[in-house]
């Protein structure tokens, strides 16, 4: 007889960003008259470069022609790309990442959810707290967190690493011995950043521990302080420690197009066997690459067009951070982020809880937002907006959030 996987139904309730989106549907419903503005899912909302869409078009042009028709795409992605990721993300800050440790795929949360399959089911994970969903949810389904504590909101068997206003949202070492390290700055939730030298000692402690880091680096376009590491590759002997996951979706507008990519170093050596083969093993038997009609919009992200076009993009939110941050703060509000990240991360008024704070916002202010609690234990008593907008319906929503008194 066949069975579920019992890991699936470990999970608590749905998804955090399907619970956001169902109880803004259910509020958009039983007030039609209403105009919501969301700023809670961290979606873009500018339309793609024009060097993007040209690239496009072309590559549609292609597909309909025999002599430039594209079926599937090599199992790292196509070498136009991996060459122009290499150049471009790596070489130009002074780091040595070679084509074939470049993985295309169709997203980073795809990537953050597959890469834990070519480690030992009973490894031990850490992570920071707050804590993007996925990393908790794919390490649930495999069965590896234990069981969950509703009453604490924790899982027996990770490790968490509270990120809280006592120590500027920037995790500590464990006391715990982890396997596996999840890091994503800048953060989500908190835009918080690490320093190089901070940055370093992770590096340092994987190393001597033999324990491999899981860097999610999103939001490194977002980057303005010359202090922050874009890549944690910029730290020394982070090749035999660390994987790194980098996505075209924030930083030129990919997410309805999906594209991304996994670095995944040689040197990266777990009992002798390289873990560069073993994704490389994973990735050829699951995925069947991103169409070829989307890397080359990749690879005109690269183009001296495609970089002005995607500094514009950025500006334009981070533009829209500075008017979150600084309308919350003129507010009393405490605030964090919006400097290095497209995300302030402020805490509740009057003692809400995050959900309480949700309903509030959305009720009386017609704003959406996302409750820090629904990030991890540490995020209760926060929430989350982020500047992807319109600023038109950024600077509204402050406005509506000052008139709340």
């Amino acid at each position: 007889m066949a069975k579920v996987n019992e890991n699936f139904l470990k999970l608590p309730g749905s998804y955090l960003f399907s619970t956001v989106g169902k109880k803004v549907r259910e509020y958009e419903n039983a007030n039609p008259e209403k105009e919501v503005i969301r700023l809670g899912i961290g979606d873009v909302t500018l339309p793609l470069p024009q060097a993007v869409i040209k690239a496009m078009h072309k590559a549609v042009d292609e597909m309909a022609v025999q002599e430039t028709f594209r079926g599937y795409a090599p199992d790292l992605g196509y070498e136009f790309l991996r060459s122009a990721i290499a150049e471009h993300d790596f070489k130009k800050r002074g780091v040595d990442i070679a084509e074939d440790e470049i993985f295309i795929s169709d997203g980073a949360k795809s990537d953050s959810a597959n890469i834990q399959e070519i480690f030992a089911a009973d490894s031990k994970i850490a992570v920071c707290d707050p804590v993007y969903p996925v990393y908790v949810d794919s390490n649930v389904m495999s069965g590896r967190t234990g069981e969950y504590n509703p009453n604490t909101g924790r899982w027996s068997n990770v490790i968490y690493m509270p990120c809280t206003a006592e120590n500027n949202f920037a995790p500590e070492l464990p006391a715990e011995t982890p396997d596996l390290i999840y890091l994503c700055f800048p953060n989500n939730p908190t835009g918080s950043a690490l320093t190089r030298q901070q940055l370093q000692r992770w590096v340092d402690y994987a190393n001597e521990k033999k324990a491999v880091i899981i860097f999610d680096a999103a939001y490194e376009a977002y980057i303005s302080e010359p202090e922050i590491p874009h890549s944690i590759f910029e730290c020394a002997d982070a090749r035999t420690c660390a994987i790194e996951l980098r996505s075209f979706s924030k930083n030129a507008g990919f997410t309805g197009t999906r594209l991304a990519y996994t670095v995944v170093p040689k040197e990266l050596l777990l009992d002798g066997t390289m873990l560069n083969s073993l994704w490389a093993r994973r990735h050829g038997t699951k995925f069947n690459g991103a169409p070829y009609i989307i890397q080359r919009a990749g690879e005109a992200v690269y183009s001296e067009e495609g970089q002005q076009q995607v500094k514009e993009m950025v500006g334009y939110y981070m533009e829209n951070a500075k008017i979150i941050y600084n309308g919350l703060k003129s507010l009393g509000y405490t605030v964090s982020g919006g400097v290095n990240s497209p995300y302030i991360w402020l805490k509740t008024p009057q003692s809400m809880t995050s959900w309480e704070f949700f309903d509030y916002l959305l009720e009386k202010a017609n704003v959406v937002g996302t409750p820090g609690s629904g990030f991890g234990p540490s995020g209760e008593g926060y929430f989350r907006l982020t500047a992807f907008g319109s600023k038109e319906n950024t600077v509204k929503a402050v406005e509506r959030i000052r008139k709340l008194g």
